[in-house]
Parts: C-alpha cells; structure tokens; sequence
C-alpha cells in the first residue's frame, strides 16, 4: 500500500493491481530477464556450430544455462544492478553476472563465448520484441478477445430491441441496439485482422548490422544465416535485415498504430454508451455503499467508461510518440530510442486499464426498454423517410416536399397526425395500409 502512494505514475500506483500482469514482460526487472534468456540461447545456438572453442561444449548441460531466465529472480536481478555501477551500461552488467554463473557452474572455458561480437543492441533489440510479443498473446489479446465476446453477446441479446437512431445528434431513422454494439465488435475484429500480420522484428548483426566482428573471427562461417536461423527458429520473431545499428522500428511503430487504432474504436464506444446512459437507454448496477456523487445524493455516474476513455487517451499519446519517434535515428544510431523504449510499457499498461474499465462498465448496464419505446414513440416523424419513399416508388408526386411539410411544420406529428395525412392522400387503400404498417418500432431494416 505504502508503495502505491508513493508512486509516481498511477499504472504503479493506484492502478497497480490492474496493471500487475504486466510487470513481467515491461519492468527492468522483466527486461533483465528476456536479456538473460537471449544472451543464454545465443551462446546455446553458437554451440551447435561446433567453432573453435565450443566444439566440445557438453550439450547436456543446456537445461542448466537454461535455469538461468527460468529461475531468475530479484536477488539476481538486483547482483546485476549492483554490476552497472561500476559498468555503468546495463547490458555489459548482464554479460559479467552471465561470466559470474558460468565460473559458478565450472564453465569457465566458456565464458568468452557469452556476448561473442555482438552489440548491445544485438540483445536490446530482441529482448524487447520477445517480451513484447508475449506480453500480446498472453495479456494484451486475451483481455481484448474477451471484451469482443462481451461485446457480441450484447449484441446478440439485444438484436432485437429497436432504438432511435441520432445522425448530428438529431432524431434519425430507427435502428436495433444489438446492431449497433455489433458494429463495435466487428470494426474491432477488422483491426486484429491487421494486427496479426504485423510482425515482430528483431535486429542482430553486430555493431553497425554486418556482423563484422563474426566474419573477422570464422570467415568460413555463414553468420548471416546463422543469424536469421537463431532470430527466427530459437526466438521466433522475423529478422530485420539490413539494418544499421539498430532496428528500424518499422513494425513496432505499425504496432502501435494498430493499437492506438483499436484504443480510439473503443473511445468512440465509450462516448457511445456514455450518451445512452445519460439519455436513459441504459441503467447502471450499483452496491449498495457505493457513492456516485459526494454532494448529489441521486447520482449514478458512468465513471467506468469515463476512466476508460481516459486511460484509451493516454495510451494513444504514447503510442503516437513512439510510432512517429522510434523509426528515426540519426546516421547508423542515436540513443534516443534507449530512453524512449524504456517507456513501452506504459501505453500497454494504460491500454490493459482501459480494457477493464470498459469491460467493468459493460458488465454492470442493463437496458431500459421503457426508454428505449418511450423515445420512439416521441419521434414518429422518423417513419417520414419510409412513407415518401413508398410514394415514390408508386410514382406519387412531389412526395418528399409532403412528407417535410408534414414532418417540419406539425410540433412532433404523432401517429394520429400520420394516420390522417395517410388518410387523405388519393391512393389506393392497400397502398394506405402498408403506409400505416409502419411504425417507429418496425421501421428498423436488416
């Protein structure tokens, strides 16, 4: 408790159990890990190529350099920090606490095969998008996924509901509610269509992406293919390949487009369903101790799909940043990525906020049909576009012009008002009652 007040940013603080599950993949702690785990596999991976040095390397013992990131924990990631102040360059630090459990381990021989003519960003720039990756398909997807079912079992639940439609906030032709969640559900699932085919990219090629280093050492070696096989196969992310020093961020920055896309979707339902409650379409579940308002007593208010918007808000100015800033770098690399990445989490973290909001908001509306009938019934002038176009097509003149006169000139024509202007129009009786069949609860479409 104590260090949630003293937290700096609420996605640590207030809204620390929220953001919990994140904490393994965007924390340094985390960071520190995936380094780990790529340093490790790499030297795991040079040992297959049987180079001078590592031919005899005793296979068996992978599982316990293995250990090393499956039983990591925050004594070893605090000896590593303990490193960087005498380094003062947090990858290095990782390189001699690996140098540090080799010698533990009687693999001293080993050692200089830990980081072997790689850069920092060799092992940055695969560890971020590894954690990354599986931040998405086991947090990020998942609460998403789920928040589309809600959404499409509304939709199903209230196919069948009619509901005054409001183009420019003005009284239009009805619609169905379930129909319009389900627009949600879909533009939603429109956007993880393109998200799965954005790739993690991953950069590894040496101090400025030739594998120079590599080449000096063993000429006769393939070390390009080497590092597409140990990118692709052993982490399983897509090499990006020239590159500079860096990668391009190309793709991540696609990421956070897409994101911030599915983020301002659900802004928008937000705002939606912000609207309906105030007009009364939907009433709010409350406990009993719960507080709407500290000084209006009668109040209810919609605050799970305002603390969403605003998380969506804040999530998508991080993700803009990132997107516009990441894929820039000065000549072969600048470091103005480094201190920027160090941020990636916090668009995540809002976004996971936003999710549970929404899906908390959701979970406590119930329609309130009355409202629903009670605001048709006040609109019957929505049935106007129905009526003329029935005219039009028996080829009735001037129709619109009738049907505006009526709809405009009449204070809110009801079905008596319809009824009569249907009355003594010089068409057929069974032209009258198909004209009268329509009612602001049936005129709703497919």
């Amino acid at each position: 408790m104590n260090e949630a007040l003293m937290a700096i940013a609420p996605v640590d603080g207030r809204y620390a159990q929220q953001t919990q599950a994140l904490v393994p993949y965007f924390s340094e702690f985390g960071l520190i890990r995936y380094r780990i785990r790529v340093e490790v596999d790499y030297f795991m991976a040079l040992c297959t190529l049987g180079i001078k040095g590592l031919e005899h390397f005793p296979k068996e013992r992978f599982a316990e350099l293995q250990d090393l990131y499956l039983d990591f924990e925050l004594q070893d990631a605090q000896r590593i920090k303990v490193i960087e102040q005498s380094t003062n360059h947090d990858v290095k630090a990782v390189e001699y606490y690996l140098k540090e459990k080799f010698d533990a381990l009687g693999l001293q021989a080993y050692r200089e095969y830990l980081h072997f003519g790689l850069t920092s960003q060799d092992i940055n720039n695969t560890a971020i998008p590894l954690s990354l990756r599986e931040a998405m398909e086991e947090q990020i997807l998942p609460e998403l996924a789920e928040l589309v079912v809600g959404l499409q079992q509304k939709s199903e639940d209230w196919a069948d509901l009619p509901m005054l439609a409001r183009t420019h906030g003005q009284p239009a032709s009805p619609t169905r509610l379930g129909k319009e969640i389900m627009v949600f559900a879909e533009r939603i699932d429109q956007q993880l269509r393109l998200l799965r085919h954005i790739p993690f990219a991953a950069k590894f090629g040496g101090a400025t992406g030739n594998l120079n280093a590599h080449y000096a050492a063993f000429p006769e070696v393939d070390w390009q293919e080497f590092a597409r096989e140990f990118v692709e196969e052993w982490l399983g992310l897509q090499r990006s390949n020239p590159t500079t020093q860096i990668e391009h961020y190309d793709h991540l920055a696609a990421l956070c487009d897409n994101l911030a896309r599915i983020n301002t979707i659900l802004i928008d339902l937000c705002r939606d369903i912000w609207h309906y409650i105030s007009l009364d379409y939907f009433k709010q579940r409350i406990k009993a101790n719960e507080v709407g308002s500290s000084a209006m007593p009668h109040k209810v208010n919609p605050i799970d799909f305002e603390n969403a918007e605003g998380n969506f808000g804040m999530a998508n100015a991080l993700f803009h940043h990132l997107s516009s800033k990441l894929p820039i770098s000065r000549l072969q690399r600048d470091l103005t990525d480094s201190t920027v990445l160090r941020n990636l989490g916090l668009p995540f973290a809002h976004t996971l906020i936003g999710f549970k909001s929404l899906q908390k908001g959701l979970d406590k509306i119930t329609v309130h049909e009355a409202a629903l009938r009670a605001d048709l019934e006040q609109h019957w002038a929505v049935v106007a576009e129905a009526l003329q176009t029935l005219l039009r097509r028996e080829g009735y003149p001037n129709p619109y012009e009738l049907l505006k006169s009526l709809s405009r000139t009449n204070d809110r024509p009801g079905k008596a008002e319809f009824d009569d202007f249907i009355e003594r129009l010089d068409i057929p009786e069974t032209l009258k009652a198909e004209m009268r069949s329509i009612t602001p609860f049936n005129y709703t479409g497919k």
